[in-house]
């Protein structure tokens, strides 16, 4: 049975490539330019799937959807966007559709996402909710929109769920979002970081006690599972969790109760429980860190959120709303940021994440003198810029300084040579051979002081730190302080050979 595909999708384009693209893998696709003609066309006839775009003149995908599944409840929608976010990602899903396709995508697999598509029945889930919570999420990489892909599917999910990902990706933000979207939003979203918590005060913490339990319990404490019931508990940073505390954990996965510090009576709760973690949990359980019961208990459904150095087509939304957040907080206009500037945020690795960039964010909105921003604006993580060396650095420079003459020819009235440092210069800090030989280029009428010692000053570090190093210019930059970007420049800029 040949399976009969529409398209509405105000993109002529589009709706062109996908015709051709479903006929070659032998559909028949009827496509429409907007939502009105594909309603027409709904009353004399049923596709055995439709695609639609979100952002479309006139009625939207959505509003669209919500009009078919009323009149065509089994139909399976996909719904198709170039502005993809969490709240469409969201929305899409809550008011059923079948798949959540951000664009551009690869235009060989909407075949079989068609097919697919044909083979379930969908059942008619709850209509879209007139107003969704605002996302606290932002990103429009592929990788992002797996991310919200999998929030909008797990939205009305009670199933436990582990978020992985590095330091400052995001990870309670991701958790927050599964609590907002789902029918546990009215309750409370408790989140507690196992890492921060003393060993000795974690079983009160999640568990609450009874009054006397211990030295100090004055009163009776509601723990965190308590305070979470009906919402959702987020668990930070798993893998630091004891081991004694794993075990009373699995347990209250298992029945949803459990005993406060000090009490008779099982309390039993209804939590959902978010947990999260940067740790290679598989390894911490081959190690015996990490009970495996426990493990499989939570890793029922997976999430990871993609470093920074994954998604760097985010790197100018990001830093644009991080600019005006930080400006919003003093009070200030935000920010703007040079194309050279954003170059160079794109180049950086950001080992911090998310979290880096927005204390940068921060940062810049403060430090920047000027309304733009350029690239002398930036910190020093980013804009590779050498530390300045304290008077008490310990002489690991050369004994003496060179003469005038040999660092570059002086003024008409500094020509005549300098003396060269004394035998016994060697024995004499840096520091002071430093200053006499300014005594005496000063004496003899020098201008240009610094002009002339920095770039010599420089080179002799450089050679030095070559020359110790075997000329690995890794190891070189590390050694004097800088990065390997600085180096090379540097070598350029002074006419060093490479």
């Amino acid at each position: 049975m040949t399976l009969s595909v529409w398209v509405v999708d105000d993109d002529e384009s589009i709706r062109w490539v996908l015709q051709k693209s479903l006929t070659r893998a032998g559909m028949k696709a009827q496509t429409f330019p907007g939502a009105a003609e594909l309603l027409d066309a709904l009353e004399e006839g049923t596709p055995d799937v439709l695609l639609s775009d979100i952002r479309m003149p006139g009625i939207n995908g959505l509003e669209l959807m919500e009009r078919v599944r009323a009149l065509r409840p089994e139909l399976p929608v996909i719904i198709m966007t170039a502005h993809s976010d969490l709240d469409a990602a969201v929305a899409a899903y809550r008011g059923g559709a079948f798949e959540y396709l951000p664009k551009p995508f690869d235009v060989d697999s909407v075949a079989a996402l068609v097919q697919r598509a044909a083979q379930k029945k969908t059942k008619a889930e709850m209509p879209v909710e007139d107003a969704i919570p605002p996302a606290a999420i932002i990103g429009e990489a592929p990788a992002m929109q797996d991310v919200f892909r999998a929030i909008g599917r797990l939205s009305q999910s009670q199933i436990t769920v582990l978020i992985t990902g590095e330091s400052g990706t995001g990870k309670e933000l991701v958790a927050r979002a599964l609590h907002v979207n789902s029918l546990r939003a009215q309750k409370p979203f408790i989140a507690i970081n196992t890492a921060a918590i003393p060993k000795d005060l974690m079983e009160s913490e999640f568990f609450g006690h009874e009054r006397g339990a211990f030295t100090g319990a004055a009163t009776q404490r509601k723990g965190r599972f308590e305070q979470a019931d009906g919402g959702t508990l987020f668990l930070d940073e798993i893998g630091d969790m004891p081991a004694d505390l794993q075990t009373r954990l699995l347990r209250v996965l298992q029945d949803g109760q459990f005993y406060r510090v000090g009490g008779v009576a099982p309390i039993k709760v209804d939590v959902r429980v978010i947990a999260a973690t940067h740790q290679d949990l598989e390894a911490l359980v081959k190690e015996g860190r990490f009970r495996e019961d426990l493990y499989h208990r939570i890793n029922v459904i997976r999430i990871r959120v993609p470093p920074l150095r994954e998604r760097k087509e985010d790197i100018p939304l990001l830093m644009r709303h991080f600019l005006a957040k930080a400006a919003q907080e003093i009070k200030t206009e935000p920010k703007r940021l040079q194309p050279e500037v954003m170059a160079r945020l794109s180049e950086f690795r950001w080992p911090g994440n998310v979290r880096q960039m927005e204390n940068i964010g921060r940062w810049l909105t403060v430090m920047a003198p000027g309304q733009d921003i350029h690239l002398q604006d930036l910190p020093p993580e980013i804009n590779d810029i050498s530390p300045s060396i304290p008077a008490s650095t310990p002489a690991v420079v050369p004994a003496a300084m060179p003469a005038p003459q040999e660092m570059a020819k002086p003024t008409a009235a500094a020509s005549t040579p300098v003396a060269p440092a004394t035998p016994d210069a060697a024995a004499r800090p840096w520091d002071a051979l430093l200053a006499a030989w300014a005594e005496q280029a000063l004496a003899q009428g020098t201008d240009d002081l610094l002009g002339i010692a920095t770039p010599a000053f420089e080179r002799a570090m450089i050679r030095e730190a070559l020359k110790a190093c075997g000329g690995q210019r890794q190891e070189a930059a590390r050694r004097l302080g800088w990065g390997r970007n600085t180096l090379t420049r540097k070598i350029k800029e002074l006419g060093m050979p490479d």
